[in-house]
């Protein structure tokens, strides 16, 4: 008998229909909740600790094309979970004066959850959008500080450990209302923002049955989101720690695919190009963009 799948999530609003999915579509599934994000699903997939993992695309595809990585590299990309771009926005602390704007973080001190995050990756392509990079590879701050956690980050722009760092928009809008920290601007990741991906115990000679009754299901579990808002709302603000305004603002902004199996080609490979322009992946070294997926 085969076990349930576990699935590796960011507990965030994004995570909703995944939600709806089990609660009105029977998917079976152990769900595991990642607050540190993609770069720590990234890791528990190549121990074993998890099957499938929903998280940012540029992690994903900056954690197969990176050199280094044992084996067969844990995973592939089997599917998409969200078609738009992802708002990063920009934040420092409450009480940095002499951070104004975004060109005042260059040569700053980057505060990231994991090395391989999207929190990470973002870095350089905002240093490549706004010059940084005098050459590919070149480090455009002072210093990468790993904190972890959305938590740790807030409290290192405070304390000074760090100058700045990026996440998603709407979970750091609460508390630049609340004057914890303060932002200083926002960036688009330049493609869909959200993928799939198995264990590649999971894709070898197909696809395991199970990854295709997640792709059934999800699509049942998007449709519903789609039409009940309300239901959505009610849910993200009672339990994922939005109020119910910022819930409804992010329904607007947001579109997932009605069918969640498969990843267009062209996303892969237009992200790769911006990563080694970038100089996170470096040509030549790595798994190429048409070797990630399944």
């Amino acid at each position: 008998m085969t076990s349930p799948l576990r699935i590796g999530f960011v507990p965030e609003h994004f995570s909703t229909p995944l939600h709806f999915a089990q609660k009105h579509h029977g998917l079976d599934a152990a769900l595991i909740p990642f607050p540190s994000g993609t770069g720590h699903m990234i890791t528990a997939l190549r121990a074993d600790e998890i099957d499938v993992g929903i998280g940012l695309t540029e992690a994903w595809i900056a954690g197969l094309g990176k050199e280094g990585f044992e084996g067969d590299g844990g995973y592939r990309l089997v599917g998409t979970y969200v078609e738009t771009p992802l708002c990063w926005a920009i934040s420092t602390g409450a009480k940095r004066p002499e951070i104004t704007t975004v060109d005042s973080l260059k040569g700053g001190k980057i505060g990231v959850s994991r090395i391989g995050s999207g929190s990470y990756v973002m870095g350089y392509v905002l240093a490549d959008n706004n010059g940084w990079l005098s050459t590919a590879g070149a480090e455009p701050f002072s210093d990468t500080v790993v904190l972890n956690t959305f938590e740790k980050l807030r409290n290192a722009v405070n304390s000074g450990e760090a100058d700045f760092f990026m996440w998603e928009h709407f979970t750091s809008k609460k508390f630049y209302d609340s004057g914890e920290i303060r932002r200083v601007g926002e960036i688009y990741t330049p493609w869909s923002s959200w993928k799939i991906v198995a264990s590649t115990r999971l894709t070898r000679g197909g696809l395991d049955a199970r990854v295709k009754d997640l792709f059934e299901k999800l699509d049942k579990g998007i449709a519903h989101f789609d039409a009940n808002p309300d239901e959505a709302v009610r849910y993200i603000s009672e339990n994922l720690d939005y109020s119910a305004e910022d819930a409804r603002e992010w329904l607007k902004t947001v579109k997932f695919p009605a069918e969640t199996e498969g990843v267009q080609p062209g996303v892969v490979s237009s992200c790769v190009s911006v990563l080694r322009k970038a100089g996170v992946l470096v040509e030549g070294k790595g798994m190429g963009s048409d070797e990630m997926t399944a």
